[in-house]
């Protein structure tokens, strides 16, 4: 299937590993000018080139930034101001429970996923709707929608960016834009094999033996990161030109299980 999407500009944030570089990666494949953004350069380094290895031609510029800046949204888009996808992924916010999450440590996750998807979006969704077009892609997380005491602060967090994006999204087509999420359930990725390699060393005593940890997973197994970069792409495209101010979950059915 053809998404349409040749020769338009994203931006991904997040985008030196795990969903936000496959969905770089993508994203690359299908035409798109691609903006890769995240506080490290030399692993932005490394990531366009991981990119460039696979995609012959690839369009990629890298920006490296901390999203958790105030001032980091106004100079994203002002420097990358023409930008017609939006893919907000940047941040990871702890486990634990009320007890182990102090006010510091809370308040510095949100700065990153809450308040950096919120900035940015602002930033960039001021452009679109003055040109009447634009697609905003929040990946967000299933804690927001199956919550968790020991997951407190994310589970508030997403739950927070799940309304940001149904109201922004119940509004926007008044101004041409489209605002949507993904809720990714585990996917395999650097983040998700360390929590299982603590996990393991914890309950099997042994760290290497983390895998064992994905057997009762749905399927098997955690999710790829190119499952979700295939639904960003899809809900960017004019594939989904109906679709706004709704929040996609791909979790392998772990939000309905009981």
């Amino acid at each position: 299937m053809d998404l349409g999407l040749a020769g338009r500009k994203a931006l991904v944030t997040g985008a030196s590993k795990g969903i936000g570089l496959a969905t770089a990666k993508l994203l690359a494949q299908e035409g798109c000018r691609v903006v890769l953004v995240s506080r490290d350069q030399d692993r932005l380094e490394a990531a366009r080139g991981a990119i460039l290895a696979e995609v012959t031609g690839a369009d990629l510029a890298i920006h490296a930034a901390d999203v958790s800046r105030d001032e980091t949204a106004a100079t994203l888009a002002a420097a990358h101001g023409d930008v017609n996808i939006l893919v907000n992924n940047a941040g990871a916010i702890p486990l634990g429970d009320i007890a182990s999450i102090d006010q510091a440590r809370w308040r510095e996750a949100w700065d990153l996923k809450v308040f950096g998807f919120i900035g940015v979006t602002r930033a960039f969704y001021a452009l679109m709707a003055a040109r009447g077009a634009g697609v905003v892609v929040n990946i967000i997380g299933m804690g927001g929608e199956k919550v968790d005491a020991a997951y407190i602060a994310g589970s508030a967090g997403n739950a927070a960016l799940m309304a940001f994006t149904r109201a922004l999204g119940g509004a926007s087509p008044a101004q041409g834009v489209r605002v949507v999420g993904i809720n990714p359930g585990p996917i395999a990725t650097d983040r998700m094999e360390t929590r299982l390699r603590t996990q393991a060393a914890q309950t099997l005593g042994d760290a290497d033996r983390w895998r064992e940890l994905t057997a009762g997973m749905p399927f098997g197994r955690p999710g790829r990161p190119e499952e979700i970069a295939a639904a960003v792409a899809f809900l960017a495209s004019d594939r989904s030109a109906f679709t706004t101010g709704t929040v996609l979950t791909i979790d392998g059915g772990l939000a309905n299980k009981p």
